[in-house]
């Protein structure tokens, strides 16, 4: 797959597509750590993102499988074997087709469209140092495109797991989907849930699905990962506001 985790599309035992990122991917291991923990937390907050799952890939399977490697440099090494991160893709690669870019006017009727309100509380939130990354799709049986909001892994400012807060991190680079904002009330759906509903106690239960290779087996780290997130709750709004100040001026009908 395209992309610098060097993922790759596969089909597991559930009878499921999934795009797997392994655990010697380019980036950082921790990509997967933040992957799963970015995912669950966003779900929490009502938002459309793929269903994930803890995908055990086999030394036998990387020994016979040639195109399971990484890219490193100059040289090629194998994905290594045990557990990974799959974040499942919306259904039969032949049969479905996903787009990262749409035109603008089907991109103004995609269902979920306001979601990407709630995506920048959540990249806010949690200092996503990537621009934010969606896929749409045609369900069957729809007239109007989805959007799966993809991509957690560089939550967390990736492997450094610090927050470099700045303006324009966490907005969508087309504009286009924040039409709707006229206010700090466009985005309170997801401002009341994260402040109201993602407490220590969810913070723990999430973090409790993240094998701990994928961090190194550091918990302190991630304890303190956690924390810091749990006193960023209140802030989300005073970075909305500058990003609406920012010299890029995403929310045109903000009034």
């Amino acid at each position: 797959m395209r992309g610098g985790a060097q993922a790759h599309l596969m089909r597991c035992d559930d009878g499921f597509y999934y795009i797997v990122k392994f655990q010697n991917n380019p980036q950082h291991s921790r990509i997967l750590a933040n992957e799963m923990l970015g995912t669950a937390l966003a779900a929490r907050l009502g938002l459309l993102t793929p269903p994930m799952a803890v995908v055990e890939v086999s030394a036998e399977l990387i020994q016979y499988t040639a195109e399971l490697v990484v890219q490193l440099g100059m040289g090629r090494t194998p994905c290594r074997a045990g557990r990974q991160f799959g974040s499942r893709y919306p259904g039969d690669p032949a049969r479905l087709t996903v787009h990262d870019f749409l035109p603008d006017q089907q991109l103004r009727e995609v269902e979920n469209l306001n979601d990407f309100l709630g995506m920048l509380v959540f990249d806010k939130w949690t200092c996503n140092t990537n621009g934010r990354q969606a896929i749409f799709f045609l369900e069957p049986g729809r007239s109007h495109y989805v959007a799966w909001m993809i991509d957690q892994g560089f939550c967390f400012n990736a492997g450094e797991l610090d927050f470099p807060d700045a303006p324009l991190r966490g907005l969508y680079a087309r504009h286009r989907v924040y039409e709707s904002v006229r206010g700090m009330e466009s985005f309170e759906p997801w401002l009341d849930r994260l402040e109201n509903r993602m407490t220590p106690s969810v913070l723990d239960e999430v973090q409790k699905q993240i094998p701990p290779e994928w961090y190194d087996f550091d918990s302190d780290a991630l304890f303190r990962l956690l924390e810091q997130l749990d006193r960023r709750r209140k802030k989300v709004r005073e970075w909305v506001v500058a990003a609406r100040d920012s010299f890029r001026q995403p929310f045109v009908n903000w009034k």
